[in-house]
């Protein structure tokens, strides 16, 4: 690795403590080292970027390879970098894994089932599914918002998406909730779940092949027979990628965005009445604010100097990984104004909570859908929602990339009264 000055009075990172509140750690970097270099739980050494302008600038660097080859293969073999379970299960030629060409041609393909005119037409299995959720728990007056609402929501809905049959979908909803369960403990928990979700999606799309329907798996192996050389492993990984990122994300999303809203009661009142109004640019702009603010991925996937470079002043070698602070970046007071503080209305929101440049999130119009849709129909439905449980004890999941609670105990007045 490339020599840092080291500087006993740095944050300590990557506690049980720092996963409840990075940001004041963020703050100490950003000031003190924005390109910080640093130990990870896995034992990888790795750059931390915390800067907006300097976040923004790497996200777009193509010097900085999204291929984890450019980096240790016995590292990544061991599942210290990426998914854990993705090699053994060939599931490494996905978007986050690749860079152009092939990254160009494989986006292609499916960024058709993410335009906004196709996430519109989404727009009603999304409500469906919403109000079906909350159903189950209205009468009873509490419910756990993480199990019972955000986790099941964006399962069902990246299924339908892809086209897993009804059927089918709660044993993708049990394996997912394997990867949330165990992706702070044994990393073997997440693998033994990639496995299955890798023979599952192999074998649909054996049966796809049979009987083609409007999916995007079926739109995938149209584009394979149609000469664009898909290959299964190929068309696996995909489907494998939109499902863990789709859901995943939108987890926290929906969780870190109620609980900021039930922290921020003033805030919360005025979502509570563009919702009443039906106002949906407030609607919009808030849940934009929410990603700001505390958005579902904290940390940007891997990516690996192509080239010896230099970014903010320090000198990267060629081969090692860098991190892009997706938490820091968005509450850097260089670029947003009170950045601590959660404003709906906040106006030129130009957050990266959804990454930036060619690796900038393709399901992001679908989550953003997801968010607007659950979050206001919360609201709508559950008068009085308010937390039930002290904050202090609320625990967030270990791990480096995401952001997100592992619980969110919730009760409202379930009489309407």
């Amino acid at each position: 690795m490339s020599e840092q000055p080291c500087d006993s009075s740095a944050p300590t990172l990557f506690t049980w403590e720092f996963a409840t509140d990075p940001y004041p750690a963020y703050a100490w970097l950003r000031d003190h080292a924005p390109v910080h270099r640093t130990t990870l739980p896995s034992g990888v050494d790795a750059w931390l970027v915390t800067r907006y302008a300097d976040a923004k600038k790497a996200l777009a660097d193509p010097r900085l390879s999204k291929n984890p080859q450019r980096h240790s293969a016995a590292a990544h073999a061991k599942g210290k970098v990426g998914i854990p379970g993705e090699r053994s299960a060939e599931l490494m030629t996905h978007l986050l894994n690749i860079d152009p060409p092939d990254h160009t041609r494989l986006r292609r393909l499916v960024s058709k089932a993410f335009t906004p005119g196709r996430v519109a037409e989404f727009a009603p299995r999304v409500r469906t599914l919403t109000d079906q959720l909350i159903d189950a728990f209205e009468e009873r007056g509490e419910a756990d918002l993480i199990h019972e609402f955000a986790f099941p929501l964006p399962i069902y809905a990246i299924c339908d998406l892809l086209g897993v049959p009804r059927e089918d979908q709660d044993d993708l909803r049990d394996w997912a909730g394997m990867m949330i369960r165990h992706g702070s403990g044994p990393r073997g928990g997440v693998a033994r779940a990639v496995k299955r979700i890798r023979g599952y999606l192999a074998e649909l799309i054996h049966r796809k092949r049979g009987d083609l329907g409007e999916d995007l798996i079926s739109g995938l192996i149209r584009a394979s027979d149609h000469g664009e050389h898909l290959t299964e492993n190929e068309a696996a990984a995909m489907c494998f990628v939109l499902l863990f990122a789709g859901f995943e994300t939108t987890i926290n999303l929906i969780g870190n965005g109620v609980y900021a809203l039930l922290r921020n009661p003033e805030q919360r009142a005025h979502m509570q009445r563009a919702v009443e109004e039906g106002d949906e640019r407030l609607l919009a702009a808030g849940v934009e604010e929410l990603l700001r603010y505390d958005g579902p991925v904290e940390i940007a996937t891997w990516r690996f100097a192509t080239e010896p470079l230099t970014l903010a002043g320090q000198r990267i070698a060629e081969g090692e990984p860098v991190l892009v602070v997706l938490a820091a970046a968005d509450r850097d007071p260089e670029r947003f104004a009170a950045p601590d503080v959660l404003d709906l209305a906040r106006r030129d929101n130009q957050h990266l909570g959804y990454g930036h440049g060619i690796h900038y999130c393709l399901g992001a119009p679908l989550a953003r859908l997801e968010a607007r849709t659950a979050i206001g129909t919360l609201l709508r439905r559950l008068p009085g929602l308010r937390l039930a449980a002290d904050p202090e004890d609320l625990r967030w999941r270990g791990g480096l990339i995401m952001r997100g609670l592992r619980t969110l105990p919730v009760t409202w007045n379930s009489t309407g009264g």
